[in-house]
């Protein structure tokens, strides 16, 4: 059992590091455990994990995660997590990690030659497609995922749907003036077909809203205007859809 089980003031003092942890702006809420266990695995420095059931969660790592089992053992803490958090996720625990610093994942962005594409979002709405699309590039292994608009793409709604895996690529959130280099490849329905071309490791993939599409601004931006295929009368597929499509025609992960 953990070293906390049936010690009050050992809880309360947990319930406490919470308490003024979450408050801080630098540190980013990992919701379950698939998200603790991404986050460690690349390298993301997680100050505080809590558990109603630590050594439940410590199971967890042995049977899904022995490369981070350790860790994972170090780092969670008993606390009635229905007192610290507004939804408990089924798995049981939840941990504060350090945000990336952005000097640091802009430099990355930046870096030529790329041996992988960036992912633009350009004004996405809905967290959840903006953490799916996280999960895919940080799968596919491209350079980064970048959004423009308002939206933050590391709150906490896309850091959960992305399941951890921020840390597993750069994300960060630009303006137009501020791309990353590269030519722009412009998903849009008047494009020219993607099973024509050969999209180049250094492109940056740009995708519209779920509503509206490509702004115009964005348009007349790009170097290239690319249609995925679809049959007559269906008016468009999910985001994280696209970009699955689209990574997968680029070529993914390099063995």
């Amino acid at each position: 059992m953990s070293e906390q089980h049936g010690n009050p003031d050992g809880i309360q003092d947990t319930e406490r590091q919470w308490r003024e942890a979450v408050a801080r702006e630098d540190l980013v809420l990992l919701d379950g455990f698939h998200a603790l266990k991404h986050a460690l695995r690349f390298g993301a420095d997680v100050r505080i994990a809590v558990a109603d059931d630590p050594e439940a969660v410590r199971g967890l790592a042995r049977e899904l995660a022995g490369d981070v089992e350790a860790d994972v053992a170090r780092l969670v803490r008993e606390a009635p997590l229905k007192g610290l958090l507004p939804r408990v996720h089924p798995t049981g625990v939840a941990a504060l990690a350090v945000r990336p610093g952005r000097a640091e994942g802009r430099a990355r962005l930046d870096a030529r030659p790329r041996t992988a594409p960036i992912v633009l979002l350009d004004n996405p709405r809905n967290l959840g497609n903006v953490g799916a699309v996280v999960r895919l590039a940080a799968g596919f292994g491209a350079t980064g995922v970048v959004t423009r608009g308002d939206l933050d793409p590391w709150h906490p709604n896309v850091v959960r749907a992305g399941a951890g895996l921020h840390y597993a690529t750069t994300v960060d959130r630009v303006e137009l003036d501020g791309l990353p280099p590269g030519p722009l490849y412009a998903l849009d329905p008047e494009g020219e077909d993607i099973r024509a071309l050969t999209l180049p490791d250094e492109a940056l993939l740009a995708f519209g809203s779920e509503r509206h599409g490509i702004s115009p601004e964005l348009r007349a931006r790009a170097d290239h205007l690319v249609s995925l295929p679809m049959r007559p009368q269906v008016s468009s597929y999910n985001l994280a859809t696209s970009v699955a499509m689209t990574l997968f025609h680029w070529g993914g992960p390099k063995a």
